[in-house]
């Protein structure tokens, strides 16, 4: 149970893993379970989880972190969040990526994808690991006398608590998973494809087209769709600053699921304008539509706002 509790949740599964170690840890300290081969257990989970995204991310790319937000109740700009830490660490993200809910999953994907050496993709995720499951493992070790008392005093109160809890994590679940089918829904209704960006392109229509790729998506893909600025997110928190609010706007991501596109558009039609919409598969749906693309210089993405008409 240790290890496939250990392995769904480092591999993604929206659950809390902290009890389940704690109590391993207390069951060791009461003599019913072998200390180190719990740490052992819960270490060895979580390497096959890693593993697993590493090669997802190697194979598919930015493709496997959209499985990520598949499984996620979370919003998808978590992805951007650990591009950006990952990019600001690298592979010492693996490390800190072990104790932040639904993040480990793509922080291996991301060192699959940008191509960190497997041997040193797994001391990172190893140290992490071990980390990660002996601190919470241990500290249940080590307080197996208060674990006892709480959960005597929680069988004492009877069913109800216990029901109390259960129906709170149900309506926790239920909520995230009701906000992001309204999101998704915002999603649908709004974007633009690849095949009709490019024909009001090619007909000259006046579009402002938005990449919102962070620094990390460029360093690995260094194009955008010819004309497009490179502005990040945080920038069009008040994008009438940067674009005309009579514009009509076009953003896209690297993701496939074009997410972050689409609350941007959404904020930005919040600000007042009409015109807005995510594009359907992100750059990645352009390129295998095989509309060209230009060059960009990854040492340049790091500005706020940039490109042709910036």
């Amino acid at each position: 149970m240790l290890f496939g509790w250990a392995f769904a949740v480092q591999a993604g599964l929206p659950a809390p893993a902290i009890p389940m170690l704690v109590g391993a840890g207390a069951l060791a300290g009461g003599g019913r379970m072998n200390l180190a081969l719990a740490i052992a257990a819960a270490m060895a989970a979580t390497l096959c989880a890693d593993a697993l995204w590493y090669a997802l991310g190697r194979s598919l790319g930015n493709r496997a972190l959209g499985i990520v937000c598949r499984f996620s109740l979370d919003p998808d700009s978590l992805i951007r969040d650990a591009k950006e830490r990952f990019l600001l660490h690298r592979v010492r993200y693996l490390i800190l990526a072990k104790f932040l809910p639904g993040l480990n999953p793509l922080a291996s994907g991301l060192a699959g994808m940008v191509g960190i050496r497997l041997e040193r993709f797994l001391l990172y995720a190893a140290t992490g690991a071990f980390l990660w499951a002996g601190m919470w493992i241990t500290l249940g070790y080590l307080c197996v006398d208060l674990i006892s008392w709480l959960l005597a005093q929680a069988t004492r109160a009877g069913m109800p608590v216990v029901a109390v809890l259960v129906a709170a994590l149900i309506a926790y679940v239920v909520l995230k998973y009701v906000r992001r089918q309204r999101f998704l829904r915002h999603l649908q209704a709004a974007r633009i494809s690849p095949a009709e960006l490019k024909r009001r392109m090619e007909a000259g229509e006046p579009l402002v087209i938005v990449d919102l790729r962070t620094a990390l998506d460029v360093e690995t893909a260094p194009y955008r769709i010819p004309g497009a600025r490179l502005i990040d997110p945080e920038v069009l928190r008040h994008p009438t600053h940067t674009i005309p609010r009579q514009s009509e706007v076009v953003f896209y991501f690297a993701e496939p699921s074009e997410a972050t596109s689409a609350q941007v558009a959404l904020r930005a039609a919040a600000l007042g304008f009409h015109d807005v919409h995510p594009l359907s598969g992100g750059l990645e749906a352009w390129r295998e539509a095989g509309f060209p693309v230009e060059p960009v210089d990854p040492a340049s993405s790091a500005i706020g706002s940039r490109g042709p008409s910036a």
